[in-house]
């Protein structure tokens, strides 16, 4: 009996794990197609399933004395792990070497008690009922194993795709800091945040989307921290759309957003660990996905676009003041060309005399009004940019400098633009680079276009009625129903000093759950 036991102990599961993971998948799936004792019909059904498959595997074996009992084993080779298939190979021979006592032999049914009841095994396994499920299983890297005579199915844990290593960040970089990014795997991602939080606290739950891809999706938040209305209109949303094709989290976000077409993004994408537990801190929920390198925030308020994870890392003054600068980044990248249309166009009495002549100079024998030239060359520098993305990476930085270079040199020689209206496209392209997310940057560009057309209309009238259309729009907007411009509408003095300016981090890190919560970390007679 004990050689027994070892033999089937290398490929066996304890009851416990088995058991716990069929009633979940149970308690999910409604049994559709039970599995059958005879494992010819069990394979025809699953012949037919994965027909025209070509990386599809059954090998058959034999085990027991005499080799007299029969079993198959299924899983997709570009899946599963060949040393891993090999192991399971070896491990369940044994079967047909070891005796439970003299004159008896191992039956199914032995197997069976064993793996239900008693097996302890390396790996991780499940037992199955339903043909549904060993299918659904089989998608996603198990290794699969049927009997003879047994209406269970075992799944093994085999799955083996390559992914990229945890490395620095690329759309995040920092000079002080962090530098580990997420990345398409997502337990390797959920094991970066774990590590980071090491508190019950932080509760993980998972859903898998429906149709074809079957995306494993799972979203995580801190219990105490996270606001109860919000996390309940976020599970509200996220059961909505589960039964959709989900591929990618940026699937998620335009889902459960409030305003389908605002140009403005309503959750937050990171690739820092540090930055995604920053924002579980603060009460956000976040939400990975399988085959993802990057984790959406949310909710996402305006504020918090302007913020990066290396203020927190810098002293408060050079915080404070790095965050000074995107705001005005951000004013110049929206601004700027429309004020120079309605300035030129409308407006030159506002000009001081000697920068007016200049300008004036400037544009001499420029055929197109200030309009259409800042069109033009606004169309042209999105064109470079767009070009430097796509090409590959070496060769798209150099295109795009190279190609700024050689159009506005060419653009200011043939007249078509002065150099006054190449200055301030580049600064405007500068300013738009200078703030940390690239999806509030992305909506800067869409902006852009509104108010110089309104500037060429009605000047620097024109502009503040645009304007002003964009401050009730985003006043309106919402994201999981909370205020998009809080905490400057609805104003909140308490929570503005982590906004406009980097408070000191002895007033922003209090523990959660303390009462003293607005008193300083420190005595304020210590504080030199």
């Amino acid at each position: 009996m004990s050689n027994s036991t070892s033999g089937v102990t290398q490929s066996g599961t304890s009851s416990s794990s088995g058991t716990m993971a069929m009633n979940s998948n149970n308690t999910t799936n409604t049994p559709e197609k039970v599995i059958s004792e005879q494992l010819q019909e069990n394979l025809d059904y699953l012949e037919k399933t994965f027909s025209n498959s070509t990386d599809i595997i059954f090998r058959h074996w034999n085990y027991g004395p005499d080799l007299k009992y029969a079993a198959c084993s299924v899983y997709y080779e570009s899946l599963v792990q060949e040393d891993t298939v090999n192991y399971m190979k070896i491990s369940l021979q044994d079967l047909a070497t070891h005796e439970i006592g003299p004159g008896m032999d191992v039956t199914p049914q032995d197997i069976r008690t064993f793996f239900e009841h008693d097996g302890v095994s390396s790996k991780k396994a499940v037992v199955l009922n339903d043909l549904e499920l060993v299918v659904e299983e089989i998608s996603n890297g198990r290794l699969l194993i049927l009997f003879d005579q047994w209406d269970k199915g075992l799944g093994f844990k085999a799955e083996s795709v390559e992914t990229r290593q945890v490395n620095e960040s690329v759309n995040e970089s920092v000079v002080q800091g962090p530098r580990e990014s997420t990345v398409e795997n997502l337990q390797k991602n959920l094991g970066l945040l774990r590590l980071r939080l090491k508190t019950p606290k932080f509760k993980l739950e998972r859903i898998t989307s429906g149709g074809d891809t079957k995306t494993t999706v799972v979203y995580g938040y801190i219990e105490d921290a996270v606001d109860a209305e919000v996390l309940a209109e976020f599970k509200k949303r996220i059961e909505q759309i589960k039964e959709l094709e989900i591929l990618e989290t940026s699937y998620i976000e335009q889902l459960i957003e409030d305003s389908t077409y605002s140009p403005f993004p309503q959750h937050r994408y990171t690739e820092r660990t540090d930055m995604a537990v920053a924002g579980l801190l603060a009460g956000k929920i976040a939400v990975l996905s399988q085959g993802t390198g990057g984790i959406l925030l949310c909710p996402g308020l305006f504020t918090e676009f302007f913020q990066s994870s290396e203020d927190y890392y810098q002293r408060t003054l050079i915080a404070t003041l790095v965050r000074w600068l995107r705001i005005v980044a951000f004013l110049i990248a929206l601004t700027l060309p429309s004020i120079y249309i309605a300035l030129s166009t409308f407006h030159p009495e506002l000009i001081p005399t000697v920068l007016l002549l200049a300008v004036l100079n400037a544009r001499e024998g420029i055929p197109l009004p200030a309009f259409f030239e800042a069109l033009l060359m606004e169309f042209f520098f999105e064109l470079m940019r767009e070009a430097g993305v796509r090409l590959p990476k070496p060769v798209g930085s150099a295109v795009s400098i190279v190609g700024a270079l050689v159009i506005g040199d060419a653009a200011i020689s043939a007249g078509i633009a002065s150099p006054i209206m190449v200055v301030v496209v580049a600064l405007t392209g500068i300013a738009s680079f200078a703030i940390p997310q690239y999806n509030i940057a992305i909506a800067l560009r869409i902006m852009r276009f509104p108010l110089m057309i309104s500037a060429a209309l009605m000047g620097g009238f024109g502009m503040m009625i645009c304007l002003l259309f964009l401050l009730l729009h985003v006043c309106k907007l919402r994201s999981l129903g909370q205020p998009y411009m809080a905490p400057l509408a609805p104003f909140r003095l308490k929570e503005l000093r982590d906004v406009i300016m980097r408070a000191p981090l002895k007033t922003l890190l209090r523990n959660p759950r303390n009462h003293l919560k607005h008193k300083p970390l420190f005595n304020q007679k210590n504080e030199d």
